[in-house]
């Protein structure tokens, strides 16, 4: 009682697209009382049991939601053993003094003497704390617990945790010469292999996976831990998808785009010749493990490439993230994304929007060629033009990522454009900006082309 069940649940489903269903509300239309009511007339006993026979039905049918359980139900075994079967359960903390004050003017039957409210707290923490698969306070902690992204400084040496069996390490030679050790400590006895990729997008390629594949010697219990940028964990997280038919894998970001963006929501691919992202899988890690003091080692470079992806979400979410400090910058993009991907896991239909600026970023950077652009300088011209067609001042874009054109071949990034995956019946869809957020719309060829050409120079 008073921990914020009911409203931080309601700012919960509204960020997954989902069902509130408060219990305890439920209970009180299906017996036509209130619980004051039902615990007078009926008794506490009565109340158990509808509470216990609605929880478990809201559990067990229906489509996904977020439930609000009442603070009684966990103690009971039915709704634990179904808690475990059925959901992924967070305890929402709080300090029985602060749940005391909140709840002690309110005609609960169960918060009447302070001192019975207490000691009623101490019986049931031991069983929340058995139900729980996480603990959290606020509607961010909530969201990045449920898709298994767990921020903090010294995240990395939890990664024994999170692995069942044995593990192979992948990483690439810069990230692995800086992090590896400390990776490679943590996993201790649980480490069977460790496999070096590329560093960037060399690293995305058929031919690096197919080594991946002849390499790994998992059995299907394993789990590949990818440790470095986005390009190692969407190639690792790919092998991972299709070594055995799939494998677990954790996604251990280390750039700032990878915690951003790239570590998250379990888009996997590696590019092919005609275009990048082309072959992929979805495979969600089970878990990702963004440990903030890598940032501390990172190149002013890689930050800047780290960056377009913060401005790029801070736009979609309509706040300035990219004015935040870098540890609360990540937990709000991350977040953002966490939610939109458990919304859509299959990118089939909200989650499209993350690719607002990326279908010009990729055309330029497929027709610049491996390394002739960054990716994340690729992504600040595409956010440019995606303003430009959306109508929308470009001045946030201008002045935190002063992007540049290009010279790359027109057509060659024209054809590129016109490959892009949102492309349906020869119509070019793009990611427009609106006051509401993201939305894909159908936009004239005539328009696209000339965005496209002023990225371009020459």
């Amino acid at each position: 009682m008073g921990a914020g069940k009911t409203t931080l649940g309601r700012q919960v489903a509204a960020r997954l697209g989902r069902v509130f269903v408060d219990l305890d509300v439920v209970v009180e239309e299906r017996l036509g009382q209130t619980i004051p009511e039902i615990f007078e007339r009926r008794g506490e006993a009565e109340f158990r049991l509808a509470e216990v026979a609605q929880t478990l039905d809201a559990l067990r049918g229906g489509p996904p939601a977020v439930l609000a359980l009442g603070g009684g139900a966990v103690a009971q075994e039915p709704v634990r053993r179904a808690l475990r079967e059925h959901a992924f359960t967070v305890l929402l903390e709080v300090e029985p003094d602060l749940a005391w004050e909140r709840v002690r003017a309110q005609n609960r039957p169960l918060a009447q003497d302070p001192d019975r409210f207490h000691a009623l707290y101490e019986a049931r923490e031991p069983l929340y704390t058995e139900a729980a698969d996480a603990r959290a306070r606020t509607v961010e902690e909530v969201v990045l617990a449920a898709g298994g992204v767990q921020i903090a400084p010294a995240a990395l040496d939890t990664l024994p945790g999170r692995i069942t069996g044995l593990a192979a390490l992948v990483t690439d030679p810069h990230v692995g010469g800086i992090y590896g050790p400390r990776a490679q400590l943590a996993l201790g006895p649980r480490l069977a292999s460790r496999h070096e990729v590329p560093a960037g997008e060399e690293a995305k390629t058929p031919a690096v996976v197919e080594r991946l594949w002849s390499e790994l010697e998992l059995d299907r219990r394993g789990t590949l831990v990818a440790l470095g940028g986005g390009c190692t964990t969407d190639v690792a997280g790919f092998a991972a998808a299709t070594y055995l038919r799939g494998i677990d894998w954790v996604a251990v970001p280390t750039s700032l785009v990878g915690q951003v963006d790239a570590g998250i929501g379990g888009k996997t691919a590696i590019d092919l010749p005609t275009g990048k992202n082309l072959a992929g899988a979805f495979h969600w890690p089970v878990a990702t493990v963004i440990d903030l003091s890598v940032l501390e080692t990172l190149p002013e470079v890689e930050r800047r490439e780290g960056m377009a992806e913060v401005v790029k979400t801070g736009l979609l979410a309509g706040e300035p993230f990219w004015d935040l400090p870098d540890s609360e910058l990540v937990r709000a993009c991350a977040a953002y994304k966490t939610a939109l991907c458990l919304r859509d896991p299959r990118d089939e239909g909200a989650r499209a929007v993350l690719n607002l600026g990326h279908s010009f970023a990729h055309a330029l950077e497929t027709a610049a060629g491996p390394k002739g652009l960054s990716h994340g300088s690729a992504v600040a011209l595409g956010l440019l033009a995606a303003l430009r067609l959306s109508g929308r001042d470009t001045a946030p874009v201008e002045e935190a990522l002063a992007p540049k054109p290009v010279r790359v071949d027109r057509e060659r990034a024209w054809a590129a454009l016109q490959r892009d995956k949102k492309a349906r019946d020869g119509e070019i869809r793009l990611v427009l900006l609106r006051s509401d957020g993201g939305a894909v719309e159908a936009v004239p060829a005539s328009s696209v082309r000339a965005a496209l050409d002023e990225l371009i120079q020459g």
